[in-house]
């Protein structure tokens, strides 16, 4: 038997319909135009996975700038049921960590995850995210709608007296 191949590939306004299709089979929330539209502009930041050249996964991120402070934060991970536990989610976070190891300025990754998707919790888990925080009614129109916030610190915040320079006595 031969093995899979999994590989990440741009998202383009080819395949964009791809990704709409797929975030509507794997989200229990639905994406307005424009966030598909800003995917577009994301670069390395959004990426469709393909195992065997079909395409069973997506990852779409944003930079969010919180009190001068970077941090990633991963709109959308996710992969077709029958396609999980196969390494694909892996290689999708995989990918925004090399990247925002590349970039050497993120202070965090964040995401939100339903309460209740306990699968989704122990896989960010298993990457060194913890919970943070849990919003309470943070989806709108599904149950739960709550939402605990997962996070990733990749290096701490500098104290407000920090200035970088080096006191010699």
């Amino acid at each position: 038997m031969t093995r899979a191949t999994i590989e990440l590939g741009d998202v383009t306004p080819h395949n964009l319909q791809q990704l709409k299709r797929l975030n509507q089979v794997v989200f229990p929330v639905s994406y307005n135009d424009k966030f598909y539209k800003d995917i577009l502009e994301a670069g390395e930041l959004a990426k469709l996975a393909y195992y065997n050249d079909i395409v069973v996964g997506a990852v779409c991120c944003r930079i969010d700038i919180l009190d001068g402070t970077r941090r990633l934060y991963i709109m959308t991970l996710g992969c077709l049921a029958p396609y999980r536990r196969r390494g694909i989610g892996a290689k999708m976070l995989q990918h925004v960590l090399n990247y925002v190891e590349k970039d050497g300025d993120f202070h965090s990754i964040f995401l939100h995850v339903q309460v209740n998707n306990q699968s989704a919790i122990d896989f960010y888990k298993k990457f060194g995210f913890e919970i943070v925080e849990t919003k309470e009614q943070y989806y709108k129109r599904i149950e739960p709608a709550d939402a605990h916030v997962l996070m990733k610190i990749l290096r701490p915040q500098k104290s407000e007296n920090e200035t970088g320079f080096t006191i010699k006595s």
